[in-house]
């Protein structure tokens, strides 16, 4: 018989499964890649199926390791929503990988499918755990199982990229989440339960909470909050189906999940808003946007501009949850979903640029869109959602992040979002100009880019369009969540 808890097993036991059969059919190509994506598909109508009944909160238990530390999952919507990211995006990074690992005949490729799964499983277990043990547990094994990922490549480059990846990821989960961690343990009297209404609210001095919100911060590196960010430029010696994982599927989006969530549930908005270190972080988050934008636009390599503008984009979920009123931790958790669409789009189109013309840096790409006319629309769309204007799903999380700023008393910070916006339009467009305005006598296309490199950026460029009008579904879905049910008329 189908129930909830057979679901919620099987949101982490097909990835695992899937992992399994990519390996053991390594040696036959076809039937690899038809195992991911099967996997995949699955994958995404379970978690459909979660998103269906999140509002009822089933929960899963599968071991007590000590009183009061459980590795146990619970559904609620804020998951649902980051698991349904993840898995649907997974599917187009699926066919996306493909045309990429087999068009730049990229070695090792079962390992890069295997890892892939794993990555994805664990990105599954931080959507939906129950408390703090199991998402720092999930959250580790995300780290170590993209790490293969990162040092694809093999050569000093990629090892040397790992290496700053796993130093600064484990180094900032181990020292400071961990600690975070185990505080809050004692501090809720055994608990680290993910509650409504927030675990620490009326138990943690304005001191204790500013200490703790500090560690968690700075701890899930992921996020990349300045100056914990460095990683995230480094990772980019990755193949580019990687970078999009990490960018936009799995990795950094459980990094501002895991922000998102533990400033939800653990914090809670009330205690959040008395907290004295909410307002530095918020400041040091709007510092984070401004400046990865302005490192962005010194960057002539096309992934390492998207690297810095996602450390940028990153901090508007910081933000949200700093800034602690309803709306803005409302535009924190639609940023992860509308920035994952318009990010993987970027990443994609560039991979398909180097695929086809092998050319990384932007002051070489004059001439490349009127080759590529369909894939430097989509890179357009995808930009502009980033930017945050109409019609893209990338527009409403900076509206409400304004208006989540006047909530919080925090007006000044709308300058800082404005900038931002800016900065993202000096760093995003040139290349729509170079490859549509500019001409090159020399400009020619190595090769024809297969299919499946072309068609996912195409399709989730559409994407970013599809969510600026599925936004009053969307809002009303996760209003319960940050007791917004009284602004739904603002999203429609």
């Amino acid at each position: 018989m189908w129930t909830p808890e057979l679901s919620l097993a099987l949101a982490l036991g097909l990835p695992a499964l899937g992992a399994v059969a990519v390996g053991l059919l390594g040696r036959w190509p076809n039937l690899r890649e038809a195992a991911t994506l099967v996997t995949a598909v699955l994958l995404a109508f379970n978690v459909a199926y979660l998103v269906e009944i999140a509002h009822s909160k089933p929960e899963l238990k599968l071991a007590e390791i000590a009183p009061g530390l459980e590795l146990a999952f619970k559904l609620e919507p804020l998951g649902a929503v980051f698991a349904a990211v993840a898995a649907g995006l997974w599917i187009l990074n699926s066919l996306y990988s493909i045309g990429y690992m087999r068009g730049n005949n990229e070695k090792h490729q079962t390992r890069f499918y295997v890892c892939f799964c794993i990555a994805i499983g664990s990105a599954m277990g931080v959507a939906l755990s129950a408390n703090l043990l199991t998402l720092f547990l999930f959250y580790e094994v995300l780290t170590l199982s993209t790490f293969p990922l990162v040092t694809h490549k093999g050569d000093a480059n990629a090892y040397r990229g790992g290496r700053i990846y796993l130093s600064i990821l484990l180094g900032t989960s181990i020292g400071l989440l961990l600690p975070a961690v185990i505080t809050t343990h004692f501090v809720a009297g055994g608990s680290t339960a993910f509650t409504e209404g927030g675990l620490l609210a009326g138990q943690a001095s304005p001191l204790v909470s500013s200490v703790l919100l500090i560690l968690f911060a700075f701890g899930i590196g992921k996020a990349a909050l300045m100056p914990m960010h460095p990683w995230l430029p480094n990772a980019m010696v990755a193949p580019t189906p990687v970078s999009a994982l990490l960018h936009a599927v799995a990795v950094v989006k459980a990094g501002v999940f895991s922000i998102l969530k533990i400033g939800t549930y653990i914090f809670g908005p009330a205690l959040l808003a008395t907290t004295p270190a909410a307002d530095a972080l918020a400041w040091i988050a709007g510092i984070s946007i401004v400046l990865a934008s302005m490192i962005a636009m010194t960057k002539d390599n096309l992934k390492a501009r998207l690297a810095f503008s996602t450390v940028s984009q990153l901090s508007y979920v910081t933000l949200g949850v700093m800034l602690a009123s309803p709306l803005a931790l409302m535009a924190g958790a639609l940023q992860i979903v509308m920035h994952a669409w318009g990010k993987i789009t970027l990443f994609m189109s560039a991979g398909a640029i180097y695929t086809a013309s092998k050319k990384t840096e932007i002051s070489d790409m004059n001439g490349l869109g009127r080759l590529m006319p369909g894939l430097f629309i989509a890179y357009t769309i995808g930009a502009v959602s980033i930017i945050g204007l109409p019609p893209m799903g990338g527009m409403w999380p900076k509206l409400f992040l304004m208006q989540g700023a006047l909530d919080g008393g925090q007006a000044a910070l709308i300058a800082v979002l404005v900038a931002s916006s800016l900065l993202n339009i000096a760093y995003l467009l040139p290349l729509t100009v170079r490859g549509f305005f500019v001409k090159s006598e020399t400009v020619k296309l190595k090769k024809t880019p297969p299919v499946f490199v072309i068609l996912p950026p195409v399709i989730t460029a559409a994407g970013t369009v599809v969510l600026f009008f599925l936004i009053g579904p969307l809002f009303d879905y996760l209003a319960p969540v940050f007791g917004l049910a009284e602004y739904g008329e603002v999203a429609q």
